[in-house]
């Protein structure tokens, strides 16, 4: 024995107690993990794998469409028809319908003029093209900006009208309802939505409208979106691998099967007739596009994405501003799925095969569970499982599907292939706020018609600077820290360890590599500015 053990110097009563207490412990630990724990991650794992199968089935089966829509050439212009409009020397501009391009704005100082000088310098016969900017700006001093950047533009003969409101009831739907209120929009047939970050080329409505024109049945035209500031920092890179993916492979393939997708808010042509006859824009969630478009899909109208016409936009760009924005759109769609499910299975008008493609596909693989799973199962069972080596999780769910599933989301970004395993990281760390969301839409918790309107900076739009770090970096204490990141990380470090300590050491280094995402996000660090990557 060691003379200058420090248990030499310990009482015997007390180095009995300390081992008492730790057998006690385990026996604690031993009683509650095999009656209880083990059964539960059993079943838990079971759900996690079937959601899994049900999204990687999803997945493989896009893959085939758009490959076939690659192959066989079925651009929308095949589609459907489609000729340039014609100049009528006889009629004149009357051969082109009257448009209304609407411009939603609220205290938008850092990109109003681009969406204005974009809509104004849409290529349209003047007399038959209306431009509606709807300013529900709260702050007087931008309400004077965009006002007499209107009038600027009405003094170079662009047909220009400054809408107000006496309040924000509804929102982005209810400025968008009480401008199809005015007298002047009741004579357009087509409506062009532009959200205030929105750039479209001069030849976005001679690319849309004529879909429109020839085509009776549809009743939207949507453009594909592209990112100015994708190259800003490290999270705008991440989001447009997410976004690329929505839009080369969801959009696409809804709108090549059942003529059916998600409205985007933005970048897109209604028919002004289809937009009455599904009840107009309505304030009952947060997502008031996608309302929308389902209410009209319910009615038979039929939508068409024309990826090749793209668009420019901004991606947030701080950590605060992406948060409020993956909120609504988590929390909306759930919140949608819970009020019109029984609206959509009773429906008429509609195939059975279309309306279990917007239950099944739509809704529920990709707006809920697509967000559950990859919380649910990456970042807390998988890890739990290291806490009962008697839990065995299949290799094909683990593993072999996650990858596959990463690999096809990560195809539709090419130049961001290196950037894959932050990509997986991020999304696994949003996926908890995700998650969070559509629970909150699911039971309509409290905030479930939380509206923040998306932070846009201008600053690629602008070449501006780099905001300085400091700058960047003077956030309140809770806006800085996010205590269920930093709880969430916490738990995935101490299963690290015990996989170390006492596992098989399957899982650690996946687990510490998780704990350090969500410990950067939870701290607030993702916000930061990096260089070009």
């Amino acid at each position: 024995m060691n003379p200058l053990s420090t248990t030499n110097f310990l009482p015997d009563a007390f180095l009995g107690a300390r081992d008492d207490i730790a057998v006690q412990i385990q026996l604690l630990w031993t009683l509650f993990k095999a009656p209880l724990l083990i059964p539960l991650l059993n079943m838990a794992i079971l759900l996690c794998s079937s959601m899994s199968l049900m999204l990687f089935i999803e997945k493989v089966y896009m893959s085939i469409v758009i490959l076939l829509v690659k192959v066989l050439g079925q651009e929308p212009e095949k589609r459907y028809r489609w000729e340039p409009m014609k100049d009528d020397i006889e009629a004149g501009n009357s051969a082109y319908p009257t448009v209304l391009v609407q411009i939603p704005m609220y205290n938008e100082r850092e990109v109003y003029q681009f969406s204005i000088g974009a809509a104004c310098g849409l290529s349209w016969p003047s007399d038959r093209m209306i431009i509606q900017v709807l300013d529900d700006s709260t702050n007087p001093t931008i309400k004077d900006m965009v006002k007499l950047e209107c009038q600027r533009w009405q003094s170079k003969g662009v047909n220009i009208k400054y809408e107000i409101r006496d309040s924000r009831n509804g929102y982005k739907a209810g400025a968008l309802r009480e401008g199809m209120k005015r007298s002047y929009a009741k004579q357009c047939d087509f409506v062009a939505i532009i959200d205030a970050d929105f750039q479209p080329k001069p030849d976005f409505l001679r690319r849309t409208i004529p879909f429109l024109v020839h085509n009776p049945e549809l009743a939207l035209v949507q453009a594909r979106w592209t990112f100015v500031n994708s190259d800003e920092c490290l999270m705008t890179r991440m989001q447009e691998m997410s976004l690329d993916y929505h839009f080369t492979v969801e959009q696409e393939v809804g709108s090549s099967t059942y003529a059916f997708f998600g409205f985007n808010g933005t970048a897109g042509v209604w028919r002004i007739s289809a937009i009455n006859e599904a009840g107009g824009w309505k304030e009952r969630t947060t997502v008031e596009d996608m309302d929308l478009a389902v209410r009209a899909s319910l009615k038979g109208w039929k939508f068409v994405y024309v990826g090749s016409l793209k668009v420019k936009s901004e991606l947030p760009s701080t950590l605060k501003a992406y948060r409020y924005q993956q909120h609504r759109w988590s929390c909306g769609p759930a919140n949608l799925f819970r009020k019109m499910v029984f609206d959509i299975i009773k429906n008429k008008k509609v195939s059975t095969w279309k309306k279990l493609y917007v239950i099944y596909s739509f809704f529920m693989v990709r707006k809920i569970v697509a967000h559950i799973v990859t919380f649910l199962f990456y970042c807390i069972v998988l890890p739990a499982t290291v806490l009962t080596p008697e839990v065995a999780v299949p290799k094909w769910a683990s593993i072999y599907i996650p990858s596959i599933i990463t690999a096809l989301n990560a195809l539709s970004t090419p130049r961001s292939l290196h950037l894959m395993v932050f990509w997986i990281l991020f999304e696994n760390v949003m996926s908890l706020h995700r998650t969070k969301a559509t629970i909150i839409g699911l039971l309509e918790g409290n905030r479930v018609n939380e509206w923040i309107v998306t932070e846009k900076l201008g600053d690629a739009l602008k070449n501006k600077a780099i905001t300085s770090f400091a700058e960047r970096t003077r956030l309140r204490f809770t806006e800085r820290f996010h205590f269920l990141e930093i709880g969430v990380g916490v738990y995935l470090c101490f299963c690290g360890c015990y996989d170390v300590a006492f596992g098989k050491n399957h899982y650690f280094l996946f687990l510490y590599v998780q704990a350090v995402a969500f410990f950067i996000i939870g701290f607030g660090y993702v916000g930061i500015f990096v260089p070009k990557i």
